[in-house]
């Protein structure tokens, strides 16, 4: 996929406010002779109103980190905390109200409701949240994604794009504190890929929200402010603003690297 890269946006924000914050972070799978390490990424901070992509080869962690960080997984060991919160302390219903009001999430399969119109879709998560949705900030995101005329549409009706951007604005809709994404244009053709990765650099930029994306592609990773590599679920590398070529060739020596090692087990 050949995304246009980003036009050039003001140098990213790092004042020590702190998003996400990962420390001693680990996710085992198994036990005994038979565990392997999943992650092992120790510290980590994800700071507000930035945009970081995290990169690998297939099996170096990413989901695995996206997933711990935004809690939908628990680490093996370490803590996770979503603006001073440690995750790992909450049930699991004080866990779920976390993520539907400070956490957004876009995916490459979309996630879409297909019994739900456009509309209906965007404001699930105030619905399973109970809560009042700002109607004067759902047109904005409509607007912005430019769906005002599709919202009667069910997800069937929809393009590839159209769906993408209908998972952008329901994350968008109740202005969570952080927006996952993964693989967000995995299935995406090379304009739409473009639109939907302009629409996140939007919400950091405009809106000052916290952008965490996993990717694949060196072009979409190049429209964040930050990218931190992994291999066999260890951070390697953490460069700030790094051009495409900077990305693609440090993502083909980790997948030389790593095609002569493996996934540790313990």
């Amino acid at each position: 996929m050949n995304v246009p890269p980003p036009p050039q946006t003001a140098a990213p924000r790092d004042d020590g406010d702190v998003a996400v914050a990962l420390r001693g972070v680990r996710k085992v799978h198994g036990r005994n002779a038979s565990a392997v390490r999943a992650l092992d990424v120790g510290d980590l901070d994800f700071f507000s109103g930035t945009f970081t992509a995290v990169m690998g080869p297939s099996g170096s962690g990413k989901s695995t980190l996206l997933h711990c960080a935004a809690g939908l997984d628990r680490p093996s060991a370490g803590t996770v905390r979503l603006a001073g919160t440690d995750l790992a302390q909450l049930s699991e219903t004080a866990l779920t109200k976390q993520r539907r009001t400070r956490i957004g999430f876009v995916f490459q399969a979309f996630n879409l409701v297909p019994a739900l119109n456009v509309r209906e879709n965007i404001l699930l998560p105030s619905r399973l949240a109970h809560t009042r949705p700002d109607r004067r900030w759902l047109a904005e995101v409509v607007e912005r994604v430019g769906l005002s005329e599709r919202l009667r549409h069910r997800p069937a009706q929809l393009s590839g794009g159209e769906q993408q951007r209908v998972a952008i604005a329901r994350a968008l809709s109740v202005r969570p504190q952080v927006i996952f994404c993964d693989e967000p244009t995995g299935a995406l053709d090379t304009t739409t890929a473009a639109r939907v990765l302009e629409l996140l650099r939007q919400a950091v930029d405009a809106d000052r929200q916290t952008v965490v994306m996993v990717t694949h592609d060196p072009v979409a990773a190049s429209y964040a402010d930050r990218v931190v590599f992994l291999a066999d679920g260890r951070i390697v590398d953490d460069l700030a603003r790094p051009g495409v070529e900077t990305i693609a060739d440090r993502l083909a020596h980790l997948g030389g690297a790593r095609a002569g090692g493996g996934v540790s087990s313990w």
